[in-house]
Formats: C-alpha cells, sequence, structure tokens
C-alpha cells in the first residue's frame, strides 16, 4: 500500500482558538480516526486552560446529521475544546432552493386589496396598487409600480438595509424590519416615484428613489430582474 504523504487534518492555531482543516476525499472513518489522534495531546485534554474556540472546515464535504455530531462530540470530549462552527463547501439541494428563494425577484401582476396579503421570502416586484388595507411583506426590498396605499414590510427577518420604493408613496403604515414609520399620514409626491429607508439614527426616512444609487449601492439583483 502507498504510503499516505499528506495528513487528513491540519491544526492551525489562530487569534480566535483552532482551525482544524478536514481532508475531503478519505472516508469519514479514516478522517475521525486521525482526528481523535492529533487531538489527543497534553495541550487539548488539560483541564486547566481555559476554553478554546475550534472552527471546522471540511471542504467539499457534505456532512449528515450524524456525522457532524461525530465530529462535534469527538472535539468536545477534548476537556477544554468547543466547536463554534463547522463549515463545509457543499450544501443540499433543500439548501440551495431556499436560498433561491429568500435572494430571488418574485415579480407579481396584481391589485392587493383590502383585507389581502401578499409575502415573499425574497424581494418583491408588484406592479399594481396596495389598497388601504392592503399589504405587502417581503424578506427583502419591496418594490411598487403603482400606488402604495396600504401597508408594507420590507426586511421582515431583519435586514434594515432592505428598502421600500413606490411610483405613488401614500402608505397607510411602512415598516422596514423592525422599525415602523410613525407618521402614517405621510403623503407623497404624486408625480415623482420615492423609496423609504431605514437611516443612521434607526428612523424610516422618504425621499426620491434617486437616491437610492448613493444608499444602497449594491442593490444590483434590481437591475438582473427587470432588465
Amino acid at each position: 500500500m502507498k504510503e499516505r504523504k499528506q495528513p487528513y487534518v491540519t491544526i492551525k492555531g489562530t487569534k480566535d482558538g483552532l482551525t482544524l482543516h478536514l481532508d475531503d476525499t478519505c472516508s469519514f472513518d479514516e478522517l475521525l480516526q486521525e482526528l481523535e489522534e492529533r487531538l489527543s495531546t497534553a495541550l487539548y485534554d488539560s483541564g486547566e486552560r481555559s476554553l478554546i474556540e475550534v472552527h471546522v472546515k471540511v471542504g467539499n464535504r457534505y456532512l449528515t446529521g450524524k456525522q457532524e455530531e461525530a465530529l462535534r462530540t469527538l472535539v468536545r470530549n477534548k476537556k477544554n475544546l468547543v466547536v463554534n462552527e463547522v463549515e463545509s463547501n457543499v450544501v443540499t439541494k433543500e439548501q440551495a432552493l431556499e436560498w433561491k428563494r429568500e435572494t430571488e425577484i418574485a415579480s407579481v401582476t396584481r391589485i392587493i386589496r383590502s383585507g389581502q396579503v401578499l409575502h415573499v421570502k425574497g424581494d418583491l416586484l408588484l406592479i399594481g396598487d396596495v389598497n388601504p388595507g392592503g399589504t405587502v411583506i417581503a424578506g427583502g426590498n419591496i418594490f411598487i409600480i403603482g400606488a402604495l396605499r396600504g401597508i408594507a414590510h420590507a426586511g421582515y427577518s431583519g435586514d434594515k438595509q432592505a428598502v421600500i420604493a413606490a411610483s405613488i408613496m401614500n402608505p397607510l403604515q411602512l415598516r422596514i424590519s423592525d422599525v415602523t414609520n410613525r407618521t402614517p399620514d405621510y403623503k407623497g409626491k404624486e408625480n415623482e416615484m420615492e423609496c423609504a429607508y431605514v437611516n443612521q439614527n434607526n428612523q424610516i426616512m422618504v425621499d426620491r428613489i434617486q437616491i437610492l444609487t448613493h444608499l444602497r449601492p449594491n442593490l444590483t439583483r434590481l437591475e438582473r430582474g427587470i432588465i
């Protein structure tokens, strides 16, 4: 049998603790065996040392839930080590589809009437009006080619960089992440598309849509979705 030249486990110390680089070509059992051997030293077994955070990188290896738990347990058994994160370059099909739903632009053509709620995980491009009593909710940004006269909630999962834009901005309520506009009687300019955003004082501001070029220069998904 040809002797293996490269180790399956590479340990690097950082200012934040340890990083374990684990080979992604060997079997999982071989990997665990070598990891056990490498960590079984006085340095990591001493109960007198303070806890050391461990960042585990498994490269292009997919770990099942049981395999990840086996890795974490092995590291935890070294008295002063604690796993901070297990990082893999591989995701499941379900994870990839979920990421796609959260980042893509949902394009909808309809009128959101009183009592109706439109909810999307990513960005929303609505071609139509939101009537009083209607609600649109998005995990990302909200762009309305029409009148916003109801409620709009962007960045519902905690994204305060999200924005709300509308051709006619006359909302009952604006909300971005957990910040709510306290001036529901705001009346927009009928001849100018406007946008709402959270400023540095954690307040929702409404201004001309042109300022988004400077405020949110990374809004490239809108270009890909429309052009």
